[in-house]
């Protein structure tokens, strides 16, 4: 499930094989960017804010969002892709490398000047050189709703995904529909931005410390399962700003107390 740190790893391997590099061919499969050619142009970067990848060409930025299933994969020429073409949104190509884009949400080629136009809503993004907790902290203190909606805005704080929220809240011991105007944002937030990090070169996300399969997290996904700690059965449902926005929602009803 792409999250913040999926999203930076995957900003950080195309970087890599794409930036200083001219491009060589550019191909946009989606209606009102599928005109765009930023063939000759150099790319500057390729850089993730929050779950967005911007890659930076020339003047332009060619905007994408994974959402549930989205990924970027590099191929040599003539390499066989490993999902279907018709899931292609997306390729960037350079010399000896073709970056495709498959099951995008969201793309788009803008003015680098108008990056603000698609990013401007985001709040403190927990991965960038700019992170700024002390305003993150300050957006969830002042969100009324329950706290696990309140995690996931990215208005609030860029980064953290339903799988992130559901473990965050259990480890500090918070019932997913307590206020967030209720909980120490300051740990909350600070706890979050150490797990998110801790991850960054993991192959497998994990909460528990234990990346043994079945063994990575302590609520998600695991409704009916014992509580690792204590175990009472872990309880599911749904929550979200709205009812398309809903989100599985997972918790111990002994360790985290509403």
């Amino acid at each position: 499930m792409p999250e913040g740190d999926t999203v930076y790893r995957a900003a950080a391997k195309l970087n890599a094989a794409l930036a200083g590099r001219v491009v060589t061919r550019f191909d946009i499969r989606v209606p009102g960017s599928a005109t765009a050619d930023l063939r000759g142009e150099t790319v500057h970067e390729v850089a993730a804010r929050g779950k967005h990848l911007l890659h930076r060409i020339g003047g332009y930025t060619l905007h994408s969002h994974l959402k549930m299933e989205g990924r970027w994969d590099l191929y040599r020429p003539g390499q066989r892709w490993r999902r279907p073409a018709f899931k292609a949104r997306a390729i960037v190509g350079v010399d000896g490398m073709d970056a495709v884009g498959f099951d995008l949400a969201m793309v788009e080629v803008l003015r680098t000047t108008d990056e603000h136009t698609v990013i401007g809503h985001l709040g403190p993004d927990l991965l960038a050189d700019d992170w700024d907790e002390a305003e993150a902290v300050r957006r969830v203190s002042v969100d009324d709703r329950a706290a696990h909606v309140a995690l996931l805005d990215q208005r609030n704080v860029a980064g953290f995904g339903n799988v992130y929220a559901n473990e965050l809240l259990f480890v500090r011991g918070i019932a997913p529909t307590t206020p967030a105007t209720r909980i120490d944002a300051r740990a909350t937030i600070a706890l979050g931005e150490r797990m998110i990090r801790a991850n960054l070169p993991r192959p497998e996300r994990t909460f528990t410390g234990d990346s043994r399969p079945g063994r990575r997290f302590w609520v998600y996904g695991r409704e009916g399962a014992p509580c690792r700690r204590c175990g009472t059965p872990i309880r599911a449902t749904t929550l979200g700003a709205t009812d398309t926005s809903e989100r599985n929602v997972f918790w111990c009803p002994t360790c985290q107390p509403g």
